[in-house]
């Protein structure tokens, strides 16, 4: 089970944010919640798993709205439990049938590419990263060299395609577009495991064309 991170101990800070991380579920889910310093503001990125300790986070760190990555099970189990609680839930149009009873749960299906999500004074710009699922999407944090990528990339490659070749030169294209032309210092924060770079990753690009995965 995951345990609730002590306040004041974030993943990553600056003057003008704070992350925190919370690895949930079987498959150790990582749950990001970005908070505005300057208003109390805060996202969560990715209802995964374990909801009463995720509403708990949720409540501490002023979280306002939840966003999601992507519609796969790991990360969508506690969002019942969040629309019961009165949060605002968004996904993708591409990914919202994967989210069972998403209309009974009013779940918007209103995350589109180029939108720009309001977090306090932050503002967060929803990238359309298709291949893991239709309708991933990664968040890029305006001003500062941060990116929730949910599954579409990892240290070490793309987010798994089901060995489809159509799905993973889609997943392909995406990164070198959209995440890989940003400054090599971004951060990227992934759906599992640790972060990485924009400037780690670049570089094997054509590694991960050649090898089909």
């Amino acid at each position: 089970m995951g345990t609730l991170a002590p306040v004041g101990a974030p993943y990553h800070e600056d003057d003008r944010l704070e992350i925190h991380r919370e690895v949930v579920g079987r498959l150790d889910t990582n749950v990001w919640t970005l908070a505005c310093r300057r208003t109390g503001e805060a996202v969560l990125v990715d209802a995964a798993a374990e909801p009463d300790l995720l509403l708990k986070r949720a409540r501490a760190a002023g979280v306002t709205t939840v966003v999601q990555t992507h519609g796969h099970w790991d990360h969508v189990g506690a969002i019942p439990a969040f629309r019961r609680a009165g949060y605002p839930v968004r996904i993708s149009p591409a990914d919202a049938a994967m989210v069972d009873g998403a209309e009974d749960l009013g779940v918007d299906a209103t995350l589109e590419d180029g939108e720009v999500v309001a977090v306090g004074e932050l503002r967060l710009h929803v990238l359309s990263t298709p291949g893991h699922t239709p309708g991933s999407v990664c968040f890029r944090v305006e001003g500062a060299p941060v990116v929730f990528a949910g599954d579409t990339l990892f240290p070490g490659g793309p987010g798994a395609t089901g060995g489809d070749p159509q799905r993973f030169a889609t997943i392909l294209a995406a990164i070198e577009s959209r995440l890989l032309s940003l400054a090599d210092e971004t951060m990227i924060l992934p759906g599992h495991g640790e972060a990485t770079t924009v400037g780690a990753e670049r570089p094997h690009l054509a590694e991960w064309a050649e090898r089909g995965w």
